[in-house]
């Protein structure tokens, strides 16, 4: 046989057994081409003209970043393209930012950056680790009158205070789903720290969230206040949590839907708080298990979405004397354990 017989046989063989490109694969291939003309902002990104821009932006969709996070079925119902698009689009955004490892000598500089905010009690701050910190979801639940919404208040209140005094400086967003929030309070607490009331409430943002849906689109919006409006947002309060999923998800048959919405109230009140740097303090009510028999049968609404979603769980209860104790349930880096303080007309104060 000739040897130019041979060689074409061979690049045949080749041709055969090379295998095809899968629609993703040939996605990814074009998404790094489109990479190569400088994605810098999402009017950069294929498909996305000045209407689906506009419909992008008015949903949250403002930097790669969070097109990068998103799903085609999101972007689908955002924007309305179809899903070839809103792939395409997700890849060149992914392909065009860096979302490789850390280290963690990079996470433990980063760290640094978090702030502990003073809860009031010097026993509590010492269970807390040196107080409720910023860039995570800390969550207190317990029965009704255990003191989680003046804790809220307290928040509130010292996180405007400079940060070498345990505070944050800046201001608080407080979504009020219970109709509870009480200006008269807030002045209360903090004229007893020395504080202008005026000017404290002045920096806290109250809005009242009427149903599940209106408090979920309030946790987006903090966004805004922050990137467009310019607040230094440290601190959010949502007190209560878990009042109008529970009011409004009745019976077994809309458990998953109501822990669907949950989890997605959570994932937005866990992005903000880790992209901000800033703190977020949810109140949690309580149901009584009547399968316990020994111990405590008080346990939290909202079940292993709610647990798994917050960074630090605490259970407050009333105490003797007119106290109460919070009991550190989960953190990812602090030991079990009680603290015991007071609630008075100047706030939370130790025994």
């Amino acid at each position: 046989m000739e040897e130019k017989e041979v060689e074409k046989m061979e690049q045949e063989l080749i041709l055969e057994v090379k295998p095809k490109r899968s629609k993703s694969e040939k996605t990814e291939i074009a998404a790094e081409k489109e990479v190569e003309k400088k994605v810098t902002s999402v009017k950069d990104l294929p498909g996305v003209g000045p209407a689906t821009l506009e419909k992008l932006e008015s949903v949250g969709y403002t930097d790669i970043m969070s097109l990068a996070v998103a799903s085609p079925g999101e972007l689908i119902e955002a924007a309305g393209v179809g899903e070839a698009v809103a792939k395409r689009i997700i890849a060149v955004a992914r392909s065009s930012l860096d979302m490789g490892f850390e280290s963690g000598e990079d996470l433990l500089k980063r760290r640094e950056q978090i702030i502990k905010i003073t809860t009031g009690s010097k026993e509590v701050d010492k269970l807390l680790g040196g107080g409720v910190e910023t860039g995570s979801i800390t969550e207190f639940f317990g029965e009704y009158g255990s003191g989680k919404s003046q804790l809220a208040y307290q928040l509130a209140v010292t996180s405007q205070m400079p940060v070498e005094k345990g505070g944050a400086g800046g201001i608080s967003v407080f979504i009020d789903t219970e109709n509870t929030f009480r200006p008269e309070r807030i002045q209360q607490i903090a004229t007893a720290m020395g504080l202008d009331p005026l000017e404290v409430l002045k920096n806290i943002k109250v809005a009242r969230a009427y149903n599940s849906d209106h408090q979920m689109l309030l946790a987006e919006k903090i966004e805004d206040l922050v990137k467009k409006q310019g607040f230094n947002v440290k601190m959010v309060v949502v007190d209560s949590l878990t009042s109008h999923f529970r009011a409004e998800f009745v019976g077994r048959g809309t458990l998953a839907d109501r822990q669907q919405k949950l989890n997605k109230h959570m994932h937005t009140l866990s992005k903000v708080a880790n992209a901000y740097n800033l703190s977020v303090y949810v109140t949690n009510q309580v149901m009584s298990r009547p399968d316990v028999f020994f111990g405590d049968p008080t346990a939290a609404i909202g079940g292993h979405i709610v647990a798994h979603n917050s960074t630090t769980r605490v259970y407050i209860r009333r105490g003797k004397k007119g106290s109460r104790v919070a009991k550190l349930v989960d953190s990812p880096s602090l030991p079990d354990g009680e603290a015991a303080f007071m609630l008075t007309e100047r706030g939370v104060s130790d025994i």
